[in-house]
């Protein structure tokens, strides 16, 4: 059993001992172990260098495994069903594509047919047309509108194309580039007269935009921007959005009738304006998108105490004057010792319910403004109220009506325009119950009747009515 479990050691040691000699030479038996060690080292190189080949054949042995196995996958028939599957799949699409095209451009032709046929007066041919493509593809047409749409994007690099050559022509025409943008309207209108188009969308858009609607909508919502209330503010900040509502803005019927509304049978021709725009701004009229406000501040006497003859004292007296006015002849009147804040909202309707507040009319004469406003006789008010009824001072009997005549001359201040009212002539005329009358008139020194100060008021334009006409 040893002899077997040690195959490799047993032979070369009795090898070595028989060449070795007889045990009394001790030099044998010197040499016959050194031998016996180099015999060890020489079989430990053989176990690895067996070792190392053993390795190698596995991973060989491995690796045509692995390369056989693969070539049964490959070569099995569900990996060529497979196969055949994926490649079907794709020339499936590809056919279904292709026929896909086919039918669209067959629709496209057809519905273009139609087209051509309705434009020639063949009005049955073209429906039958229409109704062939319609039956190819559903939607022919909205995708026959969709590829004819051109893009935002080209849009703006068309406009700006344009811009390039509208500037060329001017360089051309003026010889100067100075010169290039004094003129706006003129360099907006040639380009408008070669796009046709009012404006264009930033960003494409799902919904309709308002550069569908044709120039002769958008001149009517305009006039309902500006309304009957005149609020030409509004209409120039339409004009800052693009060039398209700035052509708009400048169109010669809206000012035109503008300075109708204000003028009247006095409005006259342009003699001494250049435009219509021209005169509304510069010709001297009123504002009408807020209210003229006088503050008037003097300090006034007091009585004696009559504890203290010595102490006298003075008074701060501080109250505002309201005007407002309104395009078709009217106006209002308020004066009052309370702020603008709580007494503007007062003067907003035409019909006010303060009984406070005067209303009359105006008159535009020049550089001038006529108004005459009238009070109610409050005792007769009183009077048909049974809340009042028996309770009536005695200085109130003789009192009647009151109309004030007001004269009032637009300057412009600075660079604010037309919004200063100097006074010129203030009076009363009082009727009293017993028939007499009586006129007033008052001296206009400077500390008591300021000018009044034109200051606008958001709320009064936040609604129109009616358009301009």
């Amino acid at each position: 059993m040893s002899s077997n479990q040690y195959n490799g050691t047993l032979p070369s040691v009795n090898v070595a001992g028989s060449t070795g000699g007889s045990p009394e030479s001790g030099g044998a038996s010197g040499v016959g172990q050194s031998s016996g060690g180099s015999d060890v080292e020489g079989e430990e190189q053989e176990e690895s260098s067996s070792s190392h080949v053993e390795k190698v054949n596995v991973e060989d042995a491995l690796t045509t495994f692995r390369q056989q196995w693969q070539r049964e996958l490959e070569t099995s028939p569900r990996h060529e069903l497979k196969g055949a599957s994926l490649s079907s799949k794709t020339e499936l699409k590809s056919s279904n594509l292709e026929e896909d095209l086919n039918m669209e451009n067959e629709a496209k032709r057809l519905f273009l047919k139609g087209v051509e046929n309705e434009q020639n007066g063949k009005l049955y041919e073209a429906i039958q047309f229409y109704r062939r493509a319609v039956q190819l593809v559903p939607d022919i047409e909205f995708r026959l509108y969709d590829a004819s749409k051109v893009k935002p994007r080209e849009r703006q690099e068309t406009e700006s194309s344009e811009d390039l050559e509208a500037v060329a022509d001017q360089e051309v025409d003026s010889g100067s580039e100075d010169e290039d943008y004094t003129d706006l309207l003129s360099r907006f209108q040639r380009l408008f007269s070669r796009s046709m188009c009012v404006c264009t969308p930033h960003h494409e858009q799902k919904a309709t935009h308002i550069s569908a609607l044709p120039m002769e909508i958008i001149l009517y919502i305009l006039r309902w921007v500006v309304s009957s209330e005149l609020d030409v503010r509004s209409l120039e900040m339409c004009s800052r959005v693009c060039r398209g509502f700035y052509l708009c803005s400048r169109d010669p019927e809206i000012w035109r009738l503008a300075c109708a509304r204000v003028w009247g049978v006095n409005c006259g021709g342009l003699t001494q304006y250049e435009s219509w725009r021209k005169m509304f701004i510069e010709r001297p009229r009123l504002h009408f998108n807020g209210c003229y406000i006088s503050k008037t501040t003097y300090v006034r006497n007091g009585e004696n105490s009559f504890q203290d003859q010595f102490y006298r004292p003075w008074h701060i007296v501080e109250y505002y004057r309201y005007l407002r006015f309104f395009p078709e002849g009217l106006v209002l009147m308020l004066t009052t010792p309370d702020d603008p804040l709580s007494s503007l909202g007062q003067l907003r309707y035409r019909n006010p319910k303060n009984a406070a507040v005067l209303s009359g009319h105006y008159r535009l004469l020049e550089d001038r403004v006529i108004l005459v406003l009238r009070r109610q006789d409050s005792s007769v008010k009183m009077a048909n109220n049974n809340r009042y009824r028996g309770r009536r001072r005695e200085g109130s009997q003789d009192l009647g009506e009151q109309t004030f005549h007001l004269e009032l001359q637009i300057v412009t201040y600075r660079n604010r325009i037309h919004a200063q009212l100097v006074w010129q002539r203030y009076s009363v005329y009082t009727r009293f119950r017993n028939g007499q009358e009586n006129t007033t008139t008052f001296d206009l020194p400077g500390n008591r009747y300021p000018p009044y100060w034109f200051s606008r008021v958001k709320s009064y334009t936040a609604e129109s009515e009616n358009p301009l006409q």
